[in-house]
């Protein structure tokens, strides 16, 4: 049983996105994610947010209003309210758009779950993405794969079976060269972060 946190950027793709919610699973809607309750045909676990960029529903469903003005934006806040509720896994659908800051933030959130002790990922209309702190594949059903430098700490990193492999070598953030990766056909590309942590972002 996982956590699914619905946010407001758009969905073009609501079957793949849907395709990651189980019937079990406890979803949240933050506020304008509510506009993707219709396309996502899946009802809110509980529903959240300070209501100034969608109305409150007042469906027969948990809410929970927030102030307009705090430090937590409401993605930030089911996150926190989903760990309080005992939950280790996490989806994040509708974190990635064109607003950056809240993009950035939410990516944000992923290393919140790592800290944590938490298994996170967010997934958009594009790919995958979650935070890798010790070993991860990659299934050749993904186009590219890139390893990105977020936390500031990201030291002898091995990729074995894709195209460019790599033997304990460092990322820095100044320096992403660890981008547009390629699994081998037929093979599962293999991660294994000796120290630090790294983006993992797997593209469709």
């Amino acid at each position: 049983m996982k956590c699914v946190i619905v946010c407001g950027a758009d969905i073009s793709n609501y079957e793949r996105a849907a395709s990651y919610i189980e019937e079990k699973d406890f979803v949240i809607y933050c506020d304008s994610g509510l506009y993707h309750m219709e396309g996502l045909h899946v009802k809110p676990s509980l529903i959240l947010g300070d209501f100034d960029s969608h109305e409150n529903p007042n469906l027969s469903v948990e809410t929970i209003v927030l102030p307009v003005e705090k430090d937590d934006t409401d993605s930030v806040f089911a996150l926190k309210e989903g760990m309080k509720r005992g939950f280790d896994e996490f989806v994040l659908l509708g974190a990635v758009g064109n607003r950056f800051d809240h993009t950035f933030a939410n990516i944000g959130c992923l290393l919140m779950l790592d800290k944590n002790g938490k298994k996170g990922m967010i997934v958009d209309d594009y790919s995958e993405m979650e935070v890798v702190h010790n070993e991860a594949e990659v299934e050749d059903r993904f186009s590219y794969f890139s390893l990105l430098n977020i936390s500031g700490e990201a030291y002898e990193i091995s990729i074995s079976d894709a195209k460019y492999p790599m033997d304990h070598q460092s990322i820095e953030s100044e320096y992403q060269y660890a981008v547009s990766n390629e699994v081998l056909p037929g093979k599962v590309a293999k991660i294994t972060v000796h120290k630090g942590r790294v983006l993992l972002v797997k593209d469709f």
